[in-house]
């Protein structure tokens, strides 16, 4: 038998480094070639990291939320043969990761503590559990008996809500001191329900007007990290100029109702992003110095010929931007249908890498949701990103009458050191006129 190190390969596009997401093997687990042991995530994507080799896993190194570089240890396995230690030993090995258990809880660091520690890495299936020291139940105690936090599920929560009990008075019996069903099932049958509330649930008053003590910790990693990590970045290294105007969309309201009624074959339903994305293709040509992604530290600008522009997408683990690249190609059916299709991609995790970067403008959007006006993120390196807010009817006055519109606000923010805020409004009032006379949308 030899022992095989599997290392964190590399994965190109520059990529120097990879978050652990996600462990799908431990200790003693025996695997097949090309079984899936570990997700990673890089600034571009995640990643399966499949096992090269049959073999028994040993130990796994890293924890979910650490980072790792190109080439440090991820998993060891004792396979049939020699391995491959006999190379790492003529390469000389790097400085090893200590192998973690995922299985081993570890507890979050409380945020009463004066001048905390540095938050541990918390295994894959560790975190659901943990609680604050000083809040765990001590034996015979209700979880709340000593001012700590109260820890229960949302469900169990709801339930006791109802039923209009103080759960800091149940006793809990599960990890930390976590609250139980069973736990709150001996609490009512004790006599302590809403019906027979006595002693100190009684003095609790009406539940729905009770303090709410409890406090979870969620340790920020995989997507939510990088987003976090990405928003800071763009705040702190772009100055932000803002920028809304308001546009009358009657015109392209009634062009979109009459082209998606008349849709033929496999033409899908037209948004109005497509139309935005039309008017961009239109306009960016005569400001190229927005239609560019800002290398700050080497103090480049790099202007693109072709449009490529990127949709904030929300997924179920958070914001994504996929790319529809080459949009001066595309006519609205074509970008409409491309939307939607990487759009769903990022949505259930299979867009590739290539999808989700190289963009030069992006377009965030939230539908009916969009709010009067916004004042979006830019997305680093890009220098402009446009929001179109929802579109409501109001009356307008159009000289001597009034007449209900339909009107939507546009917002949009510039990278300050690139784009000078009289080009912005210059810009922004390109785009109104094509959108308020959308035959010229589709002039040359």
């Amino acid at each position: 038998m030899g022992r095989y190190i599997f290392r964190l390969p590399d994965i190109g596009e520059g990529v120097t480094e990879a978050e652990i997401v996600a462990w799908h093997v431990q200790p003693g687990d025996r695997i097949g070639e090309d079984q899936t042991m570990v997700d990673v995530m890089t600034d571009k994507a995640t990643v399966d990291m499949t096992s090269p080799v049959d073999g028994v896993v040993v130990a796994v190194h890293g924890a979910v939320g650490d980072m790792l570089a190109v080439g440090s240890p991820l998993v060891d396995l004792e396979v049939e043969g020699e391995g491959n230690t006999a190379d790492d030993a003529a390469l000389g090995d790097p400085e090893p990761v200590p192998a973690v258990d995922v299985d081993t809880p570890v507890p979050v660091q409380s945020e009463q503590v004066a001048e905390p520690a540095p938050a541990p890495a918390l295994p894959a299936r560790a975190v659901a559990s943990s609680a604050p020291e000083q809040a765990r139940a001590e034996p015979g105690l209700p979880s709340g008996a000593k001012g700590g936090a109260v820890f229960a599920s949302p469900a169990t929560r709801h339930r006791a809500f109802e039923q209009g009990i103080a759960l800091q008075f149940v006793p809990g019996t599960g990890p930390g001191g976590r609250i139980t069903p069973d736990d709150l099932d001996a609490y009512i049958a004790a006599g302590a329900g809403a019906g027979g509330a006595a002693g100190a649930n009684a003095a609790c008053g009406n539940a729905r007007y009770r303090a709410r003590e409890a406090i979870e910790d969620e340790q920020i990693i995989g997507l939510r990290r990088r987003i976090a990590e990405k928003m800071q970045e763009a705040k702190s290294r772009i100055p932000h100029i803002a920028y809304v105007e308001e546009i009358d969309v009657t015109e392209l309201e009634a062009l979109r109702a009459d082209l998606n009624q008349n849709r033929e074959g496999e033409q899908p339903k037209l948004t109005l992003l497509p139309f935005l994305m039309r008017a961009l293709v239109q306009v960016l040509p005569d400001f190229p110095q927005i239609n560019a992604r800002y290398d700050d530290e080497a103090g480049v600008l790099h202007r693109h010929g072709g449009v490529h522009i990127g949709i904030a997408t929300q997924t179920p683990g958070g914001l994504m931007v996929p790319v529809v690249s080459h949009a001066e190609s595309r006519d609205v059916w074509k970008l409409a249908a491309e939307v939607a299709r990487i759009s769903a991609a990022a949505r259930d995790g299979t867009a590739r890498r290539n999808e989700l970067s190289g963009s030069t403008i992006t377009i965030t959007s939230l539908g009916p949701l969009g709010g009067v006006a916004s004042t979006p993120v830019i997305n680093h390196p890009e220098v402009a990103i446009i929001g179109p807010n929802k579109i409501v009817e109001r009356p307008v006055v159009d000289g001597s009458f009034v007449s209900v519109r339909k009107m939507m606000n546009l917002s949009s923010s510039f990278d300050h050191r690139i784009v000078d805020g009289y080009d912005a409004a210059l810009f922004v009032q390109r785009l109104k006129r094509l959108l308020e006379h959308p035959a010229l949308i589709f002039m040359d």
